[in-house]
């Protein structure tokens, strides 16, 4: 049945959950916020606190005392899959709390429209990402791009770091998204960045609607070139239905290119101190599809969640175990619990790329690195190709040695929170023979 939390309950959710995720930030991170998070490892305290929620409420959703809102916390996997599984109805992804943080910066992207419009934008969004395809029609074009930009990341370097990481990371993503001659387009990335950290906010920091206009007419402006091998030109090809608003979406590709980058940089923060799955790793380079690879980055989203809290609010009454809750209900999933939860996951805290190739990830349906349901990210396969593509390059072109943190082995359980700025890695260049 759902149970009902006590006010205190209630307070330690929202102190001990909500209050960290939104002080890291939930659009753009805090640095600062999220390597102090890391010291205290206030992941690993907020699954704990939810365990022992389980454990005294027993299954459903824990509903929380919040004047004025009915906020369901879900602590049970099989009410997780059938949440996501019924998006978006009765269960729509567009909650009160995500349109207010995404119409900063993108007021017509799929995750923020509650109208007919959605499932339109949702079937434009997977045209252009080729969703139902594992390699995107422009996976020569990016692979080249990412080959590029990782030999000039390595070039002439014997430590790399977060900061000169991003920079090649955001140069990848222009090319692919915009074309080759957005390369040194950092103003509309920078622009962007500066809107999510006031979209942090939310409701409670007033839109800047000049500078949204000025970022659309700037992503405009680079759709408008059209540059072969670019997701600009796959736009320029595909007919566009009414109130789809094409630059409108590509916010939010670029928002999920930046998690993106975060999870790559981890991954190989993971190889480079795991010797069994580095050597895995290096012997799946010559697979095509790279699939190890791939199965690395989603341990590594699973691990570290990139997006830590999925929300959904009913369109109607829902019945849950004899109970029943009302239109409107917020139901509150934080990722990282169903993750790194031992009693469920056997590898909660273990690096396990394999679990995603031999079929043990699909055992518990609460493993969502990228959502999942009809809901689930439109460019999955197109993130893993050009996360997995940029692991493989990397790992040709270097050996690595993590000098910060030193807190990943796989003799000891890994951190439940990892603060990607603060990665740093010595590197060892190998010579590249010319083919």
């Amino acid at each position: 049945m759902t149970r009902q939390a006590t006010i205190p309950d209630t307070a330690r959710v929202a102190g001990g959950v909500v209050l960290p995720t939104l002080a890291g930030g939930v659009l753009k991170r805090r640095p600062r916020v999220i390597a102090l998070a890391e010291r205290l490892q206030l992941d690993r305290t907020a699954v704990g606190l939810l365990r022992r929620l389980h454990a005294r409420h027993g299954p459903g959703p824990l509903l929380l005392r919040v004047p004025g809102r009915s906020i369901a916390l879900m602590l049970d996997a099989e009410d997780v899959e059938r949440v996501l599984a019924n998006t978006p109805s009765p269960f729509h992804p567009a909650s009160l709390e995500k349109r207010a943080a995404l119409n900063h910066f993108q007021p017509h992207a799929v995750l923020a429209t509650k109208s007919t419009e959605r499932e339109p934008r949702r079937r434009y969004n997977e045209a252009v990402l080729e969703t139902g395809h594992e390699l995107h029609s422009l996976a020569g074009q990016a692979r080249t791009v990412v080959r590029e930009e990782t030999e000039r990341l390595l070039a002439n370097t014997t430590e790399l770091d977060w900061a000169t990481f991003n920079t090649a990371w955001w140069r990848i993503v222009r090319r692919i998204v915009f074309g080759d001659g957005a390369r040194h387009e950092h103003a509309v990335t920078d622009e962007l960045a500066r809107l999510r950290l006031r979209a942090n906010w939310a409701y409670l920091w007033p839109k800047s609607k000049r500078a949204r206009q000025s970022l659309h007419q700037r992503i405009g402006d680079l759709l408008a070139r059209a540059e072969s091998g670019s997701l600009a030109a796959k736009i320029a090809e595909l007919p566009t239905e009414s109130g789809i608003d094409p630059a409108g979406q590509v916010p939010h590709w670029l928002f999920a290119f930046d998690a993106a980058g975060m999870a790559t940089l981890r991954t190989l923060a993971l190889l480079a101190t795991h010797p069994r799955q580095n050597t895995d790793a290096h012997a799946d380079l010559d697979d095509p599809a790279l699939s190890y690879l791939r199965g690395c980055v989603l341990d590594t989203v699973r691990l570290w969640p990139t997006t830590p809290v999925l929300l959904r609010e009913s369109a109607t009454a829902t019945s849950w175990h004899g109970t029943q809750l009302p239109p409107g209900t917020t139901f509150f999933v934080f990722t990282p619990y169903f993750h790194r939860d031992p009693e469920a996951i056997p590898f909660a805290d273990e690096f396990e790329p394999q679990a995603w190739l031999d079929g043990r990830a699909e055992q518990h349906p609460a493993l969502v690195p990228f959502s999942d349901g009809p809901g689930r990210c439109p460019g999955e396969n197109l993130v893993l190709f050009v996360t997995s593509t940029m692991l493989a390059e990397l790992l040709r072109r270097g050996d690595y040695r993590l000098l910060s943190p030193r807190t990943l082995s796989p003799q000891r359980p890994l951190p439940a929170t990892l603060d990607n700025f603060g990665l740093r890695f010595a590197v060892d260049p190998k010579v590249i023979a010319p083919k």
